[in-house]
């Protein structure tokens, strides 16, 4: 899925539901973060991918508001 598509998918989200992604992208990332430190990490490029996720979603509620 390209970033541009994500997006979209992203803004057509209403808010409760960006937040809940939010939540549990913010899950993900602590428990990714975790795994590298312990050297359990297999797939570190998820690590940026979900900090970018993170990232869309943070502009798209202040852009809301």
């Amino acid at each position: 899925m390209s970033d541009n598509k994500k997006s979209k998918d992203l803004r057509a989200m209403s808010e409760a539901d960006l937040a809940e992604r939010m939540d549990e992208l913010a899950a993900e990332h602590m428990k990714l973060r975790f795994q590298k430190a312990t050297m359990q990490l297999n797939n570190t490029a998820r690590v940026g991918t979900v900090r970018r996720e993170i990232a869309r979603i943070k502009t798209i509620l202040a852009e809301r508001s």
